[in-house]
């Protein structure tokens, strides 16, 4: 089972998205693994949004394990509008005219409105536009009221498809009217982690934090443009986790630079403690075909083994074919890769704060390590630190987190390796290490006789841990 205290236990989440493939069967995302849902709010409107946040959380319920909502918001994210019979497909060497109407207007195969409406101020002959994260790319031959240009690599595009542009020529603040009318609406949803898109600087996302207020929801900065790869050391510094948004940091960077950025920046995040998302065009063909290519598999392996704490899928879940099939094929992957990989994972966080918590945390991964038979890390936590500070330094076990706030359980949804558990409020003081024993004894997903590394504190509450100790679930071993 999913929940069960081994070394086997799956480490890397998976994240979905939830689209008219998967409205009436978000059970079965979240039977088949599914550990984050995300609603994207570029596409559902209110009353689909509403309705599968409520089925998450019910599924959830019934499964017996936490599963995080993220909420994704638009973000300056320019869109074709309406096309006639919902797609078409354009050949290289024919024109195309963007029509900056809003998005209003119905296209064809000779143009298509967009949402953006200053496009054709900020746009430059010259300059390339993909549509649909890449299946289309065109050259801008001229602009003036519209946008004429012409198809370079021709492909099929559907309604609504994105339309990516160099970021630099965007003159739109990084929070839209919508995204800001879009952050209310996410947290009456109750969604654990919002992502931004789009993100260019910090200082984005401190907007985004803003208009939150007093949420208790974490921000994901999606790493989408070059300005953000440039910045990315001092987004890291105001954000609880990174999305590798790979589909619009092709249109940034040249494709085959891409996979290198991949690797720098989760490599970058993980040693700063901060969760990843590897995000895009994962298993791409399983919107059609119901087993994933070779190249794909290879995919998600390599985001697997460069230590990213979760996989994403998009139209796969959102609008394909299979959405269950490709749910279960991620998850076998990273599996395989977890058993049979051991020696091309990545090691964990090299530059955490040394503090005397984190020498203990080091000292606690040493003993999960040095010992065959620990089964798990427990540690009881209030705010899901200590529990992240433990998993990035990739243990080969679980890390078990015990808390008493349900927030934190579903927000340690995303993060590699951690199966949090709900438990009363306690005055852990002195009694820290019997308290977790305590837990663990009644926790019908630890098997008898398992050893356990326990970290817990023995002095003030709220203090961060200062203590560990070998435990051995009673029972037969």
């Amino acid at each position: 089972m999913e929940d069960r205290a081994t070394r086997s236990v799956r480490r890397t989440k998976l994240v979905c998205t939830l689209g008219p493939a998967t409205a009436d069967r978000i059970d079965e995302l979240v039977d088949a693994g599914m550990d984050v849902a995300r609603l994207n709010f570029s596409h559902g409107d209110p009353p689909f949004l509403g309705a599968a946040a409520a089925r998450v959380r019910d599924a959830a319920r019934s499964a017996g394990r936490p599963v995080a909502l993220l909420g994704d918001l638009s973000g300056p994210k320019i869109r074709l509008g309406q096309l006639g019979d919902g797609s078409v497909s354009l050949e290289p060497g024919s024109p195309f005219e963007l029509r900056p109407d809003g998005g209003q207007g119905t296209g064809d195969a000779t143009g298509a409105g967009v949402s953006y409406r200053d496009l054709a101020t900020d746009i430059q002959v010259g300059d390339r536009v993909l549509l649909a994260d890449g299946a289309v790319e065109l050259r801008v031959v001229g602009a003036a009221e519209t946008v004429s240009t012409e198809v370079i690599r021709g492909g099929t595009i559907r309604s609504r498809a994105g339309v990516s542009i160099p970021s630099e020529r965007l003159s739109v603040p990084a929070l839209t009217d919508k995204d800001r009318a879009d952050v209310p609406r996410a947290v009456d949803l109750g969604v654990d982690y919002i992502a931004q898109s789009f993100v260019r600087r910090a200082a984005d996302v401190r907007s985004l934090r803003t208009a939150l207020g007093d949420a208790a929801v974490g921000i994901v900065a999606k790493i989408e443009t070059r300005p953000a790869v440039d910045d990315f050391d001092a987004i890291l510094e105001v954000v609880d986790a990174v999305m590798i948004a790979r589909g619009d940091l092709g249109v940034e960077l040249p494709y085959e630079e891409v996979p290198i950025i991949q690797k720098q920046l989760v490599r970058r995040a993980l040693d700063r403690g901060i969760p990843t998302i590897v995000a895009t065009q994962m298993l791409e063909s399983m919107v059609e075909a119901p087993r994933p290519t070779r190249a794909e598999a290879s995919d998600v392996a390599n985001a697997v083994f460069d230590g990213a704490d979760a996989i994403m899928l998009s139209g796969e879940t959102a609008i394909g074919r299979f959405p269950i099939l490709a749910a279960e094929a991620a998850i076998r992957i990273a599996r395989l890769c977890e058993e049979k990989g051991a020696a091309h994972m990545a090691p964990g966080a090299r530059n955490l704060p040394g503090t005397d918590v984190g020498a203990l945390t080091h000292a606690a991964v040493a003993l999960a390590r040095a010992e065959d038979d620990v089964a798990a890390i427990a540690c009881y936590t209030r705010t899901g630190w200590t529990a992240r500070t433990l998993t990035a330094l990739r243990p080969p076990v679980p890390v078990l987190a015990f808390t008493p706030n349900e927030r934190v359980v579903t927000h340690l949804a995303l993060v590699h390796g951690v199966r949090a558990r709900s438990c009363a409020d306690a005055d852990v003081g002195t009694g820290g290490l019997s308290l977790l024993a305590r837990l663990l004894a009644s926790d019908p997903a630890v098997p008898a006789g398992a050893a356990i590394v326990l970290v817990a504190s023995t002095t003030q509450p709220d203090t961060g841990p200062n203590a560990i100790e070998m435990y051995r679930v009673p029972g037969a071993p």
